[in-house]
């Protein structure tokens, strides 16, 4: 097998912005774009390989077809033979609606899927930019309910000023909602089940509020209270910065301007690299060379033991796997 590009699904939104055709250097029209679906297995929105032998494919099918050589023999058996990922830029113009993702029991229960868990890395933000994370204060479900037929939930949110480089860690269960001026990647479980919670009273073009899922998000929510929910690291030239690990993904940020040489001997997985910043060539083990530059999402399968990065000039990616 060799890496994989795909062909970006790009998602037309009420609050998308204008960065994600520039960022990734696509030749498109298409406006208010507040999604680029990089790398996505979920039913309807499959992936289209865009390079090589296998160029014209959906990521279902060549899942189906190389099995564990693709995403790794564990994960194979695992996640049923679904892509466990699913991978994301945002742009989001104006404040998103509030949200809560259902965990794996709760969303198999209620939806035959699997739960979300999810992290935002910024890539961009304006001066203005925020977003909201987590619980401010300790509240019960009926409180909760309360609030937010009250129009006051924000007052018991965490909101934080952001910048690039900032990481939030999303397990289901966290309330959460991407604001104004953030430009997001995202990595999260492969699954599309979201409660909205609240979106600011606005109405669609025809005059109507969006449905909101109270009774549904009211017992997904997890009602801990915590001191920071933003995920804190060093950054650090030419080696690797962990950000996150937990049992869907290991996620770690790679800033380089010297050429690094990748050792996946030992895992049992797919390895996808998302670029923020810069490009780079990259080969692996049996030789196959590929570029990868900002706004490029690359899929490794788990056939691949080892990889040359060479920066040209500087990179930043992150790396993620299962």
């Amino acid at each position: 097998m060799y890496p994989l590009k795909f062909q970006p699904i790009l998602k037309s939104t009420l609050w998308g912005g204008e960065k994600i055709i520039p960022f990734k250097h696509l030749d498109s029209n298409q406006t208010q774009v507040g999604e680029s679906w990089e790398i996505s297995d979920v039913p309807g929105d499959e992936s289209i390989v865009a390079n090589g032998a296998d160029a014209g494919k959906n990521l279902t099918q060549m899942v189906n077809e190389y099995k564990g050589a693709l995403v790794g023999e564990a994960n194979y058996k695992r996640f049923n033979g679904k892509f466990p990922l699913l991978i994301k830029f945002i742009d989001a113009q104006q404040d998103l609606s509030i949200q809560v993702h259902p965990n794996d029991e709760l969303a198999m229960k209620r939806h035959n899927s699997m739960g979300k868990t999810e992290m935002w890395y910024v890539v961009d933000a304006t001066a203005d930019a925020h977003l909201r994370s987590g619980l401010s204060k300790a509240i019960t479900p009926d409180e909760y309910a309360q609030m937010i037929a009250d129009n006051t939930i924000c007052d018991a949110l965490k909101d934080y000023s952001i910048k690039p480089g900032d990481v939030f860690f999303l397990p289901a269960g966290r309330i959460h909602s991407i604001g104004a001026g953030s430009f997001i990647a995202e990595i999260q479980q492969t699954s599309n089940v979201t409660y909205r919670i609240y979106d600011f009273n606005r109405k669609d073009k025809n005059g109507n509020t969006r449905e909101l899922h109270t009774e549904l998000s009211k017992d997904a929510i997890d009602y801990t209270v915590y001191d920071d929910y933003r995920t804190n690291y060093t950054p650090k030239e030419n080696e690797p910065v962990e950000l996150v690990t937990c049992p869907y993904f290991t996620t770690t940020v790679y800033d380089l301007t010297e050429k690094m040489s990748m050792d996946y001997s030992e895992l049992d997985s797919f390895v996808i690299y998302i670029c923020m910043e810069g490009a780079c060539t990259v080969t692996d083990n049996e030789g196959n060379t590929i570029s990868l530059q900002a706004g490029e999402s690359v899929l490794f399968p788990a056939t691949t033991r080892s990889l040359e990065v060479v920066p040209e000039g500087k990179v930043k990616f992150l790396e993620t796997y299962v």
